[in-house]
């Protein structure tokens, strides 16, 4: 009796009973799509970087030195003075380091600075490692390594000469012309931000930065001129950390964190990646 009713009462509004079905169908399709990107997103940024312990910056907060550092999302608010680097990474608990120097750019392309230890290290996707597409990786100050859609976009390839700039934005007045360097390989894609980034070799970034401040400086030009330059980066912008035993990475973290020389930060991703 009531069914009848029912059925009766949708028959004699038949504009009205479709227009309700498909708000409804419409609403649980966009509830659905936007959980599925969430999803995706929440995945895609945890995919970024794997089997790093600790993330180490200048004093800032964690999610803004995971954005600078790993997603090269905004900049660093300080350096970190090498010595500071090279006694953190020569603590005992320490498996390994990445050192990373951000801060120059190629056609809006973020220049990274690094070690040979970044392609054998740096872990994204659940512990995947990262791989040449083409050539081979930085072998000395002259090299870079090309992300995917670096490659793609400006279509590069080995053997072709790139000039850095300093800054990050599109277009810079302040170009290394005099230090160019010449792709060594391309990375295979990895759906982060390393697909987005020039690699390059610490000395080469360095040498970059000699070479500008011989041209503005007289003094620092006859100590180039000398060879009197320094081997080593006088700074960087952060650097990852493995520990050997991830039950080490709160007591590292609060020794980072309360370190005299400098202001330091000591983040772990994980927690860091739940807060983005």
């Amino acid at each position: 009796m009531i069914v009848g009713l029912a059925i009766k009462s949708l028959r004699n509004r038949k504009f009205t009973a479709v227009l309700t079905v498909l708000s409804i169908a419409l609403s649980v399709l966009l509830l659905l799509g936007v959980e599925r990107i969430r999803n995706e997103y929440r995945e895609s940024f945890a995919a970024t970087v794997s089997g790093t312990d600790l993330v180490v910056g200048a004093r800032t907060s964690p999610v803004h030195l995971l954005l600078s550092a790993v997603f090269h999302i905004g900049n660093a608010t300080n350096n970190i003075k090498w010595d500071s680097y090279r006694a953190i990474a020569a603590r005992p608990e320490v498996a390994w380091t990445i050192p990373l120097s951000l801060g120059d750019s190629h056609r809006a392309y973020r220049v990274l600075g690094t070690t040979p230890e970044y392609f054998e290290h740096f872990r994204f996707a659940r512990d995947r490692r990262l791989s040449l597409a083409q050539g081979k990786a930085f072998e000395d100050e002259h090299d870079a390594v090309l992300g995917a859609d670096v490659a793609q976009a400006l279509k590069y390839h080995v053997g072709d000469s790139i000039v850095i700039a300093h800054g990050t934005g599109e277009i810079s007045f302040a170009t290394h012309d005099e230090h160019p360097f010449t792709v060594a390989g391309v990375l295979a894609r990895t759906g982060t931000p390393v697909d987005r980034a020039v690699h390059v070799s610490l000395a080469g970034l360095d040498a970059v930065h000699e070479d500008a401040g011989a041209d503005a400086d007289p003094l620092a030009a006859i100590l180039h001129e000398k060879h009197q330059v320094r081997t080593e980066p006088r700074a960087i912008t952060a650097f990852l950390v493995g520990l050997k035993s991830r039950a080490a990475a709160l007591s590292v973290q609060r020794r980072v964190n309360e370190y005299e020389r400098e202001p330091l930060t000591a983040v772990l991703p994980g927690v860091a990646l739940q807060e983005v």
